[in-house]
């Protein structure tokens, strides 16, 4: 699956931006998108709002390119609404009398199933990762959750989840009784080899859980274990005093411990995409090597870190270059940064709103 290349090279904007640095990063999106920023904010000012279904494989970063949509746009007007944190909340109610009472009446005035409310709640708790709620129990969950953040445009996160859930995302307004707004799917094409190497380049902090890259991410210290013949990083946070940080144990195996999740978002993306009578964005994360100087600035292409070891020094080297992978046809490609990739996503927003 590879969505049409989108252009990110802009005419007159000569100067290289360091994408991970906040307020460069604000700088280049004005660059590249200030026109299409100011007509979003302008929608949203004039009390529209827009509901974005975020589709894409487990990894793709749906997360990451919503934070930053709403960095560029405001805070005021946007808020990424993740349906996995709104099922994990109300574990924290159940464990609340009051907080259980509260969830019970709302559900009994506003849930509507083939289970009653004892028993949806009673399946909340024995879920797992290959088993899903009901989808009008999160239908009522999602609901109330809106109705706490008021009026704002949102981009949904986890809905729909599964093939049987797509009919519902067509009519997700009127089932949530929310306002007209303009809804539209925004689908993600990041190629396997990308989510495989983020997996198994992950490390956290034992002790802070911070998350970072081997690879993409890396902290400001590098080490390296001469037993293991292998690299590592020193946790950043100074609470840590420099801790080593370490791989998850299901990591290490990349796409693997998650490849039936894949399987199944890739159904959940062509059946998304060949639906009529609903606007698409499609965002895609890579570009062809070969194709590369002409859609893209270098410097909106991942680095890869690349280690090596001075026998003599003890010193570890870092070294970086653009990281290269194959999509998901065999094609040599660049990973992108998410910030090009937010781009093409506001520019698409603009011309709906």
């Amino acid at each position: 699956m590879n969505f049409p290349l989108f252009c990110t090279k802009t005419p007159g904007v000569a100067r290289q931006f360091d994408l991970i640095d906040p307020a460069q990063r604000q700088e280049y999106f004005q660059a590249k998108a200030g026109p299409e920023i100011k007509k979003i904010r302008e929608f949203l000012a004039a009390k529209n709002t827009f509901i974005a279904y975020l589709l894409a494989k487990k990894q793709a970063g749906k997360g990451t390119y919503s934070k930053l949509f709403i960095d560029a746009i405001g805070e005021k007007y946007t808020e990424h609404l993740s349906v996995g944190d709104i099922v994990r909340m109300v574990d924290e109610e159940l464990q609340n009398k009051k907080a259980k009472k509260e969830l019970v009446s709302y559900l009994e005035s506003n849930y509507r199933g083939f289970l009653s409310v004892e028993e949806v709640i009673a399946a909340h708790g024995k879920r797992s990762v290959k088993t899903l709620l009901p989808t009008e129990f999160i239908l009522a969950l999602v609901r109330r959750e809106i109705e706490r953040r008021g009026r704002k445009a949102l981009f949904l996160d986890g809905f729909p989840r599964g093939l049987d859930q797509v009919s519902y995302s067509l009519f997700f307004r009127n089932l949530v009784g929310a306002r007209d707004d303009l809804d539209f799917f925004v689908l993600i094409d990041v190629p396997r080899e990308v989510i495989h190497e983020r997996l198994k380049n992950r490390v956290i902090c034992p002790k802070c859980q911070t998350s970072r890259s081997l690879k993409f991410g890396i902290t400001k210290k590098v080490g390296f274990d001469e037993k293991k013949k292998e690299f590592y990083l020193l946790c950043d946070n100074p609470l840590c005093q420099e801790i080593r940080m370490v791989p998850k144990e299901s990591d290490s195996l990349g796409i693997e411990a998650i490849r039936e999740r894949l399987e199944s978002d890739h159904e959940l993306l062509q059946k998304a995409l060949s639906l009529y009578g609903i606007p698409k964005i499609l965002l895609r994360n890579s570009v062809p090597i070969s194709e590369a100087k002409k859609w893209v600035d270098d410097y909106e292409i991942t680095p890869e870190s690349v280690f090596s070891f001075d026998k003599k020094t003890k010193e570890v080297k870092v070294e970086k270059r653009p990281w290269v992978i194959k999509d998901d046809n065999g094609v040599p490609s660049y990973s992108l940064l998410p910030a090009p990739v937010v781009i093409s996503l506001l520019k698409q927003i603009a011309e709906l709103t």
